[in-house]
């Protein structure tokens, strides 16, 4: 299945001197856990999640109101293409340990696919999504023991 296929078309992008305030309530009014981060010509520069807020902005007593995205955003994000497979996707989720991939099109956000996506998805089977959940939250790692 082609990621096209199963993936959310609609997509709310902020450029990075948007403030952590206005992300978080872009990410309230929208009921979305991540927004990415778009230069002037639309092309990703970064991801800001939900976590990212809490854990690099809050728990660092940053004031969200003048603070920058750009300054708790993810910068070196994975993304795919929307005629990618599934499969790619779920590796990319897997080996970097995400929820969440921007998919790009001619260097442009076109789309998100979230591991939502593919749990809700009755096409794709559902022993991959369970692997690539396992494989995120890091519970088959051997180093764990």
């Amino acid at each position: 299945m082609k990621i096209k296929d199963c993936m959310c078309n609609e997509v709310w992008c902020m450029t990075p001197d948007k403030t952590v305030k206005e992300c978080a309530t872009l990410m309230s009014n929208k009921h979305i856990g991540c927004v990415p981060i778009c230069d002037n010509s639309q092309n990703l520069v970064g991801l800001v999640t939900d976590r990212d807020i809490i854990l690099r902005a809050v728990a660092c007593n940053k004031d969200v109101n003048t603070t920058p995205v750009s300054e708790i955003m993810t910068c070196n994000v994975c993304s795919c293409s929307s005629d990618s497979d599934v499969t790619d996707a779920e590796d990319l989720m897997s080996e970097n340990q995400v929820k969440r991939i921007p998919i790009i099109d001619n260097n442009k956000v076109v789309g998100i696919l979230t591991l939502g996506d593919l749990c809700t998805n009755e096409q794709i089977d559902e022993e991959e999504v369970n692997c690539t959940l396992n494989n995120i939250c890091g519970c088959n790692d051997k180093n764990a023991e």
